[in-house]
């Protein structure tokens, strides 16, 4: 059970290790959009959103609802925003820490 966890968990950061998925959930912070929408917003190349789109779903991180000719995209569950925003804060603590020791050792040569 704990390896199928962890397993599953994996699963979801791969599914996220993409500047695109993660620009296409940033975009959808604000609310659901169309495909349409998204390409406007995100200028990427249609297959390649289709496909980024695809990966995301079949992962369920987003869900999509057919209305008319247009598929509405939006997340699953807005938890993603937290754990986005949490490895948000993380990196920029590790760039400060990062920055700190550079400081430390330039005045050090110096």
């Amino acid at each position: 059970m704990h390896s199928q966890f962890l397993q599953f968990k994996a699963d979801f950061f791969k599914a996220l290790a993409n500047p695109l998925r993660l620009r296409i959930i940033e975009q959808l912070k604000a609310g659901p959009m169309t495909v349409s929408e998204l390409n406007e917003k995100l200028q990427a190349e249609p297959t390649n959103l289709s496909q980024q789109l695809a990966v995301l779903k079949s992962k369920n991180i987003l869900l999509a609802e057919k209305k008319g000719i247009n598929v509405i995209y939006s997340c699953a569950d807005p938890e993603i925003f937290a754990v986005l925003d949490s490895v948000r804060r993380l990196f920029e603590n590790h760039l400060r820490n990062i920055k700190g020791m550079l400081e430390s050792s330039q005045s050090y040569e110096e």
